[in-house]
């Protein structure tokens, strides 16, 4: 039980627990922005587009209220906003990550061009310096 408690101390030490604990953070709160967005502005908009006061109100009764029980109902109006909500929430986050991407490209540090290591000398190429040496070796004599 001791190293069970020295290895999940070390694992919580590390940096990069820290970092997801971080984000994890951060993400919610951005979450709830990007919730607001799409509730409070975007589906607005795209409810008066097609004249309804909400997607969430859509429903097909399937068996009537009685006076012993309520309405049956068939909710596809909510499935189809939560798809909408899925879909602008993942549409927002992608702009904004392609955003900060960019951002975060355009202040890196360019990278120096690594010099190009020459290709290793192969037998057949010290072979050919040998002759050439050789060569001129009997040239000069």
């Amino acid at each position: 039980m001791k190293k069970f408690v020295k290895d999940f101390k070390e694992f919580i030490a590390k940096g990069n627990v820290m970092d997801m604990a971080v984000a994890v953070i951060i993400g919610a709160a951005f979450g709830k922005i990007v919730t607001s967005l799409v509730n409070d502005i975007i589906m607005p908009l795209i409810s008066k587009l097609f004249g309804a006061a909400s997607f969430a109100d859509l429903k097909a009764v399937l068996t009537p209220a009685t006076e012993d029980a309520e309405a049956v109902t068939l909710n596809y109006g909510a499935f189809i906003q939560n798809i909408i909500d899925f879909i602008l929430v993942a549409l927002v986050i992608f702009i904004v990550l392609k955003a900060f991407m960019k951002m975060k490209k355009k202040f890196e540090k360019p990278e120096e061009p690594k010099e190009e290591e020459a290709p290793a000398e192969t037998e057949l190429d010290v072979l050919k310096e040998i002759r050439d040496s050789l060569a001129n070796g009997k040239k000069d004599e």
